[in-house]
């Protein structure tokens, strides 16, 4: 089947290069059982990507679904995926078999791949390398024969360096990847997108087709389209409604265009440079992220001072700081750091004999969210001595997202 039967079939507009190249990779992959992870930004028409993998493979007979991994609370998504057993937990009042189950033979699209809990990614890599799945609040080994189809708006391969995403999975999902360009990438479409999409709705409210003159059309080129094609159709249908002159022109374009600001909010260094702000979903991880910074700086700062303290020869003006040998003074209380008798004086450094200090290591902190979070969960526990309801109010998290954070970690109380 060609590329344009394809675009006909499926309602899809354009004929720029890198939408050429993702529809004829998507046709190839089709008739095989190969994962398939989908990029792209939100908006871009990536589930219409997923429908046509599916209907083009051997299994196009078969139910597909697509699911929103980003809108299944988290507390639910395991028993919407691989189903439950009555009185699992509470409000499971009969059986419910889950997605993986009732979509046997065919394909499972699962969007938003990027919001999927740890715990839930590591089930789904048991289905994907094994074909297996257990119930929830059962034992009992089940076989599935699903195919999954998955797409993200966020860069998986970073979340992994983060903690967010489990590597095994990314690796497992992006046999086979496809990005869908975004629509400032293909603006030799977008003018063919809004006539589409202004016919579509002259015809639905019964009105004439609204058209735009030619620094009109530059502007709707030139425009960023942060919300990509979902963006242009809501944008055609409000020109086509509200529009008095359906000859329309720049200025009038512009008030129905959002003013953005587009500029990218400062990076948020990390580790390796390259972490953005966005990338941490919540102020509880810029918290953590702030504090083990402020960990590693104080690890250096001990370092200093233990050289310094070990090595007195080397006094001297230490990041600009003046430090004079003639001012280490030995104490017989209990070498604690003591400031300047001055407040004009430098810093007078005392300590024990250099004989005293035996060794020194610096130990490197861990940046793992997940060992943290383990970490407080574990405290709370000991504060409350094991008492589930008063350690979760602690923790600000409910008692059942407490418990299940218990079975991931592995934690005994």
């Amino acid at each position: 089947m060609d590329l344009q039967s394809i675009k006909n079939r499926f309602g899809i507009i354009g004929n720029s290069p890198a939408l050429n190249h993702a529809l004829s990779i998507a046709v190839q992959v089709a008739n095989t059982d190969l994962s398939v992870l989908i990029n792209g930004e939100s908006g871009v028409g990536k589930e219409v990507f997923s429908q046509i993998i599916h209907a083009l493979s051997a299994r196009k007979h078969n139910p597909f679904i697509a699911v929103n991994c980003g809108a299944i609370p988290e507390g639910t998504i395991d028993s919407e995926l691989f189903g439950h057993e009555k009185g699992s937990f509470t409000g499971a009042l009969d059986n419910r078999k889950g997605y993986f189950e009732t979509v046997n033979g065919g394909t499972i699209f699962l969007d938003e791949i990027g919001e999927m809990p740890l715990g839930t990614q590591a089930r789904l890599l048991r289905v994907l390398e094994a074909g297996e799945y257990i119930r929830v609040g059962s034992s009992k080994v089940q076989k599935t024969d699903v195919r999954v189809i998955a797409a993200t708006n966020k860069d998986l391969l970073e979340y992994t360096q983060v903690g967010k995403f489990r590597e095994d999975l990314y690796y497992r999902l992006n046999t086979v990847p496809i990005r869908v360009p975004a629509l400032r990438d293909r603006k030799e479409d977008i003018p063919l997108l809004f006539r589409k999409f202004v016919a579509d709705f002259s015809d639905k409210y019964k009105a004439p087709a609204v058209q735009l003159d030619d620094d009109a059309r530059n502007t709707l080129i030139n425009y960023s389209w942060p919300g990509n094609v979902r963006e242009l159709k809501n944008i055609a249908e409000q020109i086509s409604v509200l529009s008095q002159n359906k000859n329309v022109t720049a200025s009038e374009l512009k008030s129905f265009l959002p003013e953005h600001n587009y500029s990218r909010l400062p990076v948020l260094s990390g580790g390796n440079g390259n972490v953005s702000q966005s990338e941490f979903a919540n102020e509880r991880e810029i918290l953590y992220k702030l504090f083990f910074d402020m960990k590693k700086d104080v690890n250096e700062l001990k370092k200093m001072f233990f050289d310094l303290l070990q090595n007195p020869s080397i006094a001297g003006t230490h990041a600009g700081v003046p430090v004079y040998k003639d001012d280490l003074k030995e104490y017989p209380s209990n070498g604690n750091v003591l400031p300047a008798a001055n407040p004009g004086q430098p810093v007078i450094l005392h300590h024990g004999p250099a004989d005293d200090i035996h060794h020194h290591e610096d130990v490197e902190e861990s940046l793992s969210i997940m060992d943290k979070e383990k970490e407080l969960i574990i405290k709370a526990l000991k504060k409350h001595k094991g008492k589930r309801k008063d350690a979760s109010l602690d923790l600000g998290i409910s008692e059942r997202t407490l418990y299940r954070k218990l079975k991931e970690y592995d934690i005994e109380e």
